[in-house]
C-alpha cells in the first residue's frame, strides 16, 4: 500500500508537469522587440577652403594627406601670388577661404599691413630657425627657396655657349631672345628676383641691368613653373626661377642643369597664414591645417610631391640632392623691406623696363 501511494504521487506530479507544458502561451513574433545596439554617429570633421599659388600637383597631394590624417575635406583654389593681395582685398568683408598656403613671405608682409591676415603661430615653429620666423606673429614659415638659373643643356651644348654662372652672364649677346622670365606683376618668383637685384646692386644699377636684360628676354610668363616648362622642352635656353621648381624638371628626366649665381642670390621664405574674417565654421580646421603644414609630417610631403622645397622645420627630412643653404652665396635678403616696397618696385619695373605708362 505504501509503494502504491508513492507511485500515485509521482504520476500526479508528471501529469501536472505535462499540463503546465501544454498550457504555456507563446508570444507572437510581431510583439518581440529586437535588441538593437544604438551608436552615436561620428561627428563630421567639416571642411576647409584654402587659396594657394602653388602648383595643383602639389596642393592636391598635401590636401589629400591632410584629409587622410584628419578626415577634413579641403578645397584648394589656385590664386597666383601677384593676384593674392587684390583677391583678398576684394573679399575683405566676406572672404571665401580661410587659409593662404604658399608664396613668398614678401607678399604676406604687404597683406599684414593691409589687415588681410589674422595673426596665428603654430606650436610647431619651435623647430624653425629664428631667422625664418615672423617677428609680428602673423605668417608661418613652411619652406625656403633660392633663386637660380635653369638651363637647357642641349641648347648650350649645341651652340657652344658657356653656361651662366653670374647675373651679368645673362646679358651675353649669345642669349638674345633666349631668356625667359616671369613678370613681377603676377609672379612672386619674379618679385623676389626684382627685390634681390635692387638689394644686391642698388636701385639705379638694378634698373640699368633689368633694361639691358630685357633685350635678351624672349618671353615674360605669368608663373615661374611656365618658365621652367619652356626651358625644359627647349623653347628657350635659360630661365630665372626658384631652385625647387627647376629641380623638379631634373627629376622628371629633362636635360636641364641648375646654377646659383656666384655673385649672390636672394631667397624666399614660403609661408602660410590665416585669412582674416574667413568662414567661421572653418576656423578650427584652418588652425589645424596650419599646425599640420608646419609639422615634420606636413613638410615631408614635399618629398612625395617631388616639389624639392627645403623644409623650414629643422626636424623634417628633405629630398635627397638638395644643396644646403650654407653652400649658397645668399644675400642678406630683407623681406620686410621687400614687402613694404612691393607696389612701388613693381610699378617702376613696368614703367622703366617694360615701357608701360
Amino acid at each position: 500500500m505504501k509503494k502504491q501511494g508513492i507511485l500515485l504521487g509521482v504520476l500526479a506530479l508528471l501529469a501536472l508537469a505535462g499540463c503546465s507544458a501544454h498550457t504555456q502561451t507563446a508570444v507572437p513574433a510581431s510583439q518581440i522587440k529586437p535588441q538593437v545596439q544604438v551608436t552615436e554617429p561620428a561627428s563630421d570633421p567639416g571642411s576647409l577652403t584654402i587659396y594657394s599659388p602653388l602648383p595643383e600637383s602639389e596642393t592636391s597631394l598635401y590636401c589629400s594627406a591632410f584629409h587622410k590624417d584628419t578626415g577634413i575635406d579641403v578645397k584648394c583654389i589656385y590664386v597666383s601670388a601677384g593676384e593674392t593681395v587684390a583677391r583678398l582685398a576684394a573679399e575683405q568683408d566676406a572672404p571665401k577661404a580661410s587659409v593662404l598656403l604658399g608664396g613668398s613671405a614678401d607678399n604676406y608682409v604687404q597683406m599684414r599691413k593691409d589687415g588681410l591676415l589674422e595673426p596665428y603661430q603654430s606650436a610647431e615653429l619651435t623647430d624653425v630657425p629664428e631667422a625664418y620666423l615672423d617677428v609680428y606673429g602673423v605668417w608661418n614659415p613652411i619652406y625656403i627657396g633660392a633663386i637660380c638659373f635653369v638651363c637647357n643643356e642641349d641648347w648650350f651644348a649645341q651652340t657652344g655657349t658657356p653656361l651662366p654662372q653670374c647675373w651679368d652672364d645673362l646679358l651675353s649677346p649669345a642669349l638674345a631672345g633666349q631668356v625667359v622670365l616671369t613678370s613681377p606683376e603676377t609672379s612672386g618668383t619674379a618679385y623676389t628676383i626684382l627685390a634681390t637685384l635692387v638689394q644686391l646692386r642698388g636701385e639705379t644699377a638694378a634698373w640699368d641691368y633689368l633694361r639691358a636684360l630685357d633685350q635678351n628676354i624672349g618671353q615674360y610668363t605669368k608663373a615661374s613653373t611656365q618658365s621652367v616648362d619652356l626651358v625644359k622642352t627647349g623653347d628657350y635656353a635659360v630661365g630665372v626661377v626658384f631652385y625647387h621648381d627647376g629641380r623638379r624638371a631634373m627629376l622628371d628626366g629633362y636635360p636641364v642643369s641648375l646654377h646659383i649665381p656666384e655673385d649672390g642670390t636672394g631667397y624666399e621664405i614660403g609661408a602660410c597664414a590665416l585669412i582674416r574674417g574667413g568662414p567661421r565654421e572653418e576656423q578650427q580646421n584652418a588652425r589645424q591645417f596650419i599646425n599640420w603644414m608646419t609639422s615634420p609630417r606636413g613638410q615631408e610631403c614635399y618629398i612625395e610631391a617631388k616639389s624639392c622645397r627645403l623644409p623650414a622645420n629643422s626636424m623634417a627630412r628633405a629630398a635627397d640632392g638638395l644643396p644646403a643653404l650654407q653652400d649658397m652665396n645668399l644675400i642678406a635678403y630683407d623681406l620686410e623691406w621687400a614687402g613694404r616696397n612691393r607696389s612701388r618696385l613693381v610699378d617702376t619695373f613696368l614703367h622703366e623696363v617694360r615701357g608701360e605708362p
